[in-house]
């Protein structure tokens, strides 16, 4: 049976819009309330005398019992937040409150949230946009994922753990979502379904929503993909999805097209046509000249690796180990392998101490240690003295995760070169003991303010519990000094208000 609301897209906009609407309307009903509040003490303020009343008549009659149990209150609720703070930045890497904030208030201000996979493929359409540098682009689709059907659930079916992490998987909504859908104004019906198919956390329920667009047009190349992704259980059956996909695609979008080419490129690399896959990537750089951003020569020159194809690595190194363009532990790494690699087979850490190092060795030398100042986490990979685990979707550049991806796929092309792992850990081991840190995951201002506030309010309650005589006497002469400021606010503006205006304020 059809869903009604992929037949009906005007239905499924109003729910859209409502959910919108329901979503950030508390915020204004909070400002509201807020501004609600400050009007009803402002107007009520001289006909009730409320400084009088809240000064002489309410805090004189509050009992030192009250102010135990309020300052223990509110170290309790303080307390509260902050335990489920770091939770939820243990679990999710952000602070709670700082993703509400930039999500609700940061609009209101007029913000834009800047989102490191969009407009990605600007340059392709025609849009002249500059090129996000490293700084700017911290966090990068990792050039060399695998396929979630044919790889990643094997993880799955051995060890029942998932192998990629929530928000991993919520980088890759986006990038489909940027990739596949276009023209956001236009919209065909089966677009809107494979939009909320991308958002979709549970497999089944995209590969439902995939059939489901298939049926509403059986030429919707995105779903085909999603298929091939996430539906195939093996590469040979990935690569038919992604075939049919490109026929009836057709050329239609450059986006669609360039993603498609790239992975039957890497389905023909994984099933051992190692030639063909090179020739497929070469041809989708030159198609598309202006696709640096997504790393396709780092596919290259995976490929030329296992082909043992050097010189044509150093041809592709050439052109795109450059300073004018982004580095990664890819470049880095397999330019010191062919450093170390023209050396490391007579390679002798005690000859070299006696002899001194030569100008090629001195070259491999160098070109480690410029590799591992770029990303320190990758010789342990390398070298095995940490495990291995399956590479993610995304990756931070001169990070862990950029680390094990690396290692993951060029471990292999390290150990065929004999000599190279040993001149790597001479080289690393000498010169860096302590590895660095970098990027270190700092805690968030939320998390140190919840922390200083629940320290503050405890110390508050103690110090109440312990002297509440005291305590009641400062309570009473902060309230004085703060409600003072008000009442002169309002005596002013009351000389400028006409008696009837107040007047039929009271009445009201």
């Amino acid at each position: 049976m059809e869903d009604s609301t992929g037949s009906n897209p005007q239905s499924l906009g109003f729910t859209d819009k409502l959910k919108s609407w329901l979503s950030w309307s508390w915020t204004y009903v909070c400002f509201i309330w807020f501004g609600m509040v400050l009007i009803m003490i402002y107007v009520l303020w001289s006909p009730l005398k409320l400084q009088e009343t809240l000064t002489s008549v309410f805090l004189n009659t509050l009992t030192p019992k009250f102010y135990v149990a309020l300052t223990g209150t509110s170290s309790l609720i303080s307390g509260l937040i902050l335990i489920f703070e770091w939770w939820y930045f243990r679990k999710y890497g952000t602070s709670f409150i700082e993703q509400v904030s930039v999500s609700h208030l940061r609009p209101l201000l007029g913000g834009v949230e800047n989102s490191s996979t969009t407009g990605l493929f600007s340059s392709v359409n025609g849009d002249a946009e500059p090129r996000p540098s490293v700084s700017e682009c911290k966090v990068w689709r990792n050039p060399l994922n695998l396929f979630r059907g044919a790889e990643y659930n094997r993880y799955t079916w051995v060890t029942g753990k998932e192998p990629l992490t929530y928000y991993d998987m919520n980088l890759s909504a986006q990038d489909h979502q940027t990739f596949f859908t276009g023209d956001t104004q236009q919209l065909r019906p089966e677009d809107a379904v494979m939009q909320k198919a991308w958002r979709e956390r549970n497999p089944q329920a995209r590969i439902r929503a995939a059939y489901q667009a298939i049926e509403m047009n059986h030429e919707c190349a995105a779903a085909y993909v999603l298929l091939a992704e996430e539906e195939a259980t093996t590469i040979t059956e990935a690569e038919r999805l992604f075939k049919k996909s490109l026929r009836i695609h057709a050329g239609k979008d450059i986006n669609l097209l360039v993603y498609i080419k790239r992975r039957l490129a890497m389905c023909a690399r994984k099933l051992g046509r190692i030639k063909e896959a090179v020739k497929m990537m070469r041809d989708l750089m030159k198609e598309f000249p202006l696709l640096g951003m997504l790393n396709i020569h780092e596919n290259l020159l995976e490929a030329l690796l296992e082909l043992q194809a050097y010189a044509d690595v150093q041809a592709v190194l050439a052109k795109y180990d450059d300073i004018s363009l982004p580095k990664s532990a890819t470049i880095c790494y397999t330019s010191a392998l062919l450093k170390a690699r023209a050396v490391s087979d007579k390679f002798s850490p005690e000859a070299a101490s006696r002899r001194g190092l030569s100008t090629a060795e001195m070259n491999a030398v160098e070109a480690i240690h410029r590799a591992v100042e770029f990303n320190p986490h990758v010789p342990k990979y390398l070298l095995e003295m940490k495990s291995l685990i399956l590479p993610p979707e995304h990756i931070l550049k001169r990070g862990d995760s950029e680390a094990v991806a690396y290692a993951f796929f060029h471990l292999q092309h390290w150990k065929r070169a004999e000599g190279a792992l040993n001149l790597l850990h001479c080289t690393w081991e000498g010169t860096f003991h302590e590895v660095s840190v970098y990027p270190k995951k700092e805690l968030p201002f939320f998390i140190l303010f919840t922390a200083g506030l629940c320290s503050f309010t405890a110390m508050l309650a103690m110090l109440t519990h312990q002297f509440p005589e005291l305590m009641g006497v400062f309570a009473k002469a902060f309230f004085s000094t703060l409600f003072a400021p008000l009442g002169f606010f309002a005596d002013k503006m009351e000389s400028f208000m006409p008696s009837s205006f107040w007047h039929q304020l009271t009445q009201i």
